[in-house]
């Protein structure tokens, strides 16, 4: 009853979309999201402070590691 929580894979279309972190070169605030690949259009989604929250990102939303471009 009071157990841990699974996880649930977000529900979110990713076709034509790119994941991507965008970091502040001033404040160092990171946020994770999807960036449109034709319009360039980003959504924030999550912001990210410890690993941890990279990790969740990386399963809520079903994403590898690798596959995350980083913007400034």
């Amino acid at each position: 009853m009071f157990g841990k929580r699974k996880s649930k894979k977000a529900v979110y279309d990713k076709t034509g979309k790119i994941p991507v972190i965008r970091a502040s070169i001033c404040t160092g605030e990171k946020v994770a999201g999807f960036k449109d690949g034709v319009t360039g259009k980003f959504e924030d989604l999550m912001v990210i402070r410890t690993e941890a929250d990279l990790n969740g990102f990386l399963e809520q939303y079903d994403v590898r590691q690798e596959e995350i471009r980083k913007e400034w």
